[in-house]
């Protein structure tokens, strides 16, 4: 089911703001780079499905195949790419101002893929419509939410135990825990 009124409310909350509000709630920047470092969540992905939550909606599990594809290309070719050559700087940033600089300028150019990244997931959820089927009611209790949250980030419970591995599975069960109260806690728009 489509509930266009859900989506009307949607439509005026730019993904990026909700991004950069949730992401700067306590303990939510922690639990987003646990997923990503262990587990290779794409933190721009959980970032959508998260803002659709808020509105009581999430993407069609078919629709999100393709284009989880897409945003995956993305992220490999692009984001971590910035992201790796940022981290592998690191050490050497302590000793040359001129390298913290180029770290610096790295972690803007990461920052702004990952803002393409997530215009691009939005303007993929706002082309949706009754009849495409991108996105549909979600009614998750609060109860339910980490579990909702974890069946989106892998695709089974076959995939989660393959992906993640002990003793990195209770650091992102712990994580994906902590999202979920979170979600619960930020204000929804519903």
């Amino acid at each position: 089911m489509f509930d266009s009124n859900r989506f009307q409310r949607l439509q005026q909350a730019p993904l990026w703001d909700f991004a950069l509000t949730f992401y700067a709630q306590p303990g939510v920047e922690q639990a987003c780079l646990v997923l990503q470092d262990s587990a290779g969540v794409d933190v721009c992905e959980l970032l959508m499905h998260s803002w659709l939550y808020q509105y009581g909606l999430q993407a069609t599990p078919s629709a999100l195949t393709v284009e989880r594809k897409a945003r995956e290309h993305w992220q490999l070719s692009v984001t971590a790419v910035l992201r790796q050559l940022r981290r592998d700087l690191k050490p050497q940033a302590a000793e040359s101002e001129g390298i913290a600089q180029l770290r610096k300028t790295l972690q803007q150019a990461e920052l702004q893929a990952e803002r393409e990244n997530l215009q691009r997931w939005q303007q993929w959820i706002l082309q949706a419509s009754k009849y495409n089927r991108r996105i549909t009611n979600c009614a998750i209790s609060k109860q339910d939410v980490a579990q909702w949250l974890q069946s989106k980030l892998f695709s089974d419970a076959l995939a989660f135990d393959q992906e993640v591995v002990q003793p990195r599975r209770e650091n992102v069960r712990e994580a994906i825990n902590m999202l979920a109260t979170q979600l619960d806690r930020y204000e929804r728009p519903r």
